[in-house]
């Protein structure tokens, strides 16, 4: 399958069909523009491209030194278990590697972390665990 990766933001209304084959927004917290915002303001994105529709993104959030967060990877569920995934992941992690940042994050969505698990990823120790609060 013939696929283009682009280090570059997609145009909104290709990010929200795309977006929306996950189910994330499923209670609507946020509305579609607020979701691309989020995005444009990402430190590094990866947009793929199959005939110029867009079929999967993942993003970095950084400080572009130490602090490193891989999340909003997504593929649409048609591309799934083709191996695009795992090129979103590639190509992340080798920007991560040419600006010499050493430690790297991620959020997971239930279930994948034997996906990232095929990439050196492992589950935080319990004496160090993040945490969350939702507001």
């Amino acid at each position: 399958m013939e696929v283009e990766y682009k280090a570059k933001l997609p145009e909104k209304e290709e990010f929200i069909k795309l977006h929306q084959t996950t189910g994330w927004n499923a209670k609507g917290l946020y509305t579609n523009d607020q979701l691309f915002k989020a995005i444009c303001n990402s430190w590094y994105a990866v947009s793929v491209y199959k005939g110029g529709e867009l079929i999967a993104f993942g993003r970095i959030i950084s400080d572009g030194i130490y602090q490193t967060l891989i999340c909003d990877v997504m593929v649409d569920p048609f591309y799934q278990n083709q191996g695009i995934g795992k090129g979103v992941i590639e190509n992340l992690l080798f920007k991560c590697k040419q600006e010499e940042i050493k430690w790297v994050q991620l959020f997971s969505a239930n279930g994948k972390q034997d996906f990232y698990k095929k990439f050196g990823f492992v589950a935080r120790d319990s004496a160090s665990p993040g945490m969350s609060l939702f507001l």
